[in-house]
């Protein structure tokens, strides 16, 4: 008989510095100056940014939500810029992205490069084995738990303050002893097997990053602008190494979860941008806003109203009215899950198939063209 299956030993990973990897994309290079022209869309297209543009511009007044849920690839396409001019106009309210969308934002605002061949590194051991990435991400959401901060704001304080103080065993041993019943208790055992183990040290971690303009973590702490990440075990290059902790992601992606349904909280008559988001956003968003009713039902209060929502992505989307409601079952789309979960959450839900880079930033100049004085 076959000895019982057991799982790997992730302290035995052979780990390489980020200066070993071909990186393939360059932070210089991806990012787009908002004051650019952008690229050519439709007149339907066209009209149908201008008319987010109002509904975002309407909820800001009410004081209204305004959630963009991005994926990955509006970073590596170039947005941080874009969306940096949002925040600081309080254009957005709300950011939220998944693992790979916080990976590719720190290497950039760190090594200023990111991205490489998944086939070719997956076929000598090497995709995602990068010591540096999976380090400092790790570190940033150990001591950023001290503070009880989740994942996106953790992260963002990391970049923007350029490192972190990581306090020494004995320290966190008295506070664990002191107060064992603490919420933040584990948080602290979590930092203490770190160093046991020798993966990180105490003391100041001076990490400095250099093109911090390509982050949009970084941004949303310089605004104040909650910033939310909803990672998966297992689905991110940050797992290949001997520091993964499915505990310290696991915290941090549910204290984000808690503070994503903050936002939907404040949802009545505001604005959801899904942008290039197919399977984090919807499946994340429909979970938050059945919290957020199901409080709201058992005090008396009527479930989330009026709000908009825009899903962007560059799949056809079935040429299916979405406005309508979602299809039967025996149409295709269906099928799609980033347009039918959003279908279903109330409110009005609008598909655009655009390049997420083009629709947004023909979005910020509607927004500035609607706040220009009236000649």
């Amino acid at each position: 008989m076959k000895p019982p299956i057991q799982p790997l030993d992730f302290s035995q990973l052979r780990v390489f510095p980020l200066s070993e990897r071909a990186s393939l994309t360059k932070a210089d290079d991806i990012l787009a100056d908002p004051s650019s022209e952008p690229k050519t869309v439709s007149p339907a297209m066209e009209a149908l940014i201008h008319q987010c543009a109002g509904e975002i511009r309407r909820a800001r007044e009410r004081d209204a939500s305004v959630m963009l849920i991005y994926g990955a690839h509006l970073l590596r396409n170039g947005a941080a810029l874009i969306l940096d001019r949002m925040m600081d106009r309080q254009w957005i309210t709300h950011l939220a992205t998944n693992g790979a969308g916080t990976i590719h934002d720190w290497e950039y605002s760190w090594y200023g490069a990111s991205t490489e061949s998944v086939g070719k590194n997956v076929a000598i051991g090497r995709f995602g084995t990068w010591q540096e990435t999976s380090t400092n991400i790790h570190l940033a959401l150990m001591t950023g738990a001290l503070d009880g901060l989740g994942y996106g704001r953790s992260l963002g304080r990391f970049i923007s303050e350029d490192g972190t103080f990581v306090p020494t065993i004995e320290d966190l041993e008295s506070r664990i002893r002191e107060h064992p019943g603490h919420p933040l208790t584990p948080a602290l055992g979590d930092l203490v097997l770190a160093l046991r183990k020798g993966l990180v040290n105490p003391g100041k971690a001076n990490v400095e990053h250099h093109w911090k303009r390509a982050s949009i973590l970084a941004s949303a702490w310089r605004h104040e602008v909650p910033m939310t990440v909803h990672p998966g075990i297992g689905y991110d290059i940050i797992c290949n190494h001997p520091i993964f902790s499915g505990s310290v992601l696991g915290r941090a992606g549910e204290w984000d979860f808690k503070l994503f349904g903050g936002s939907v909280e404040r949802l009545d008559g505001g604005v959801v941008l899904s942008v290039g988001s197919a399977i984090m956003g919807p499946q994340v968003f429909e979970k938050s806003m059945s919290c957020v009713n199901n409080l709201r039902v058992n005090s008396g209060r009527h479930t989330v109203t009026g709000h908009s929502i825009y899903v962007v992505d560059l799949q056809a989307g079935g040429g299916w009215d979405w406005t309508q409601g979602e299809p039967p079952k025996t149409n295709a789309a269906y099928y799609l899950r980033f347009c039918k979960s959003f279908s279903r959450m109330g409110g009005t839900m609008h598909y655009a198939q655009c390049d997420n880079l083009t629709f947004m930033h023909h979005l910020y100049r509607a927004l500035i063209d609607s706040h220009r004085p009236k000649s």
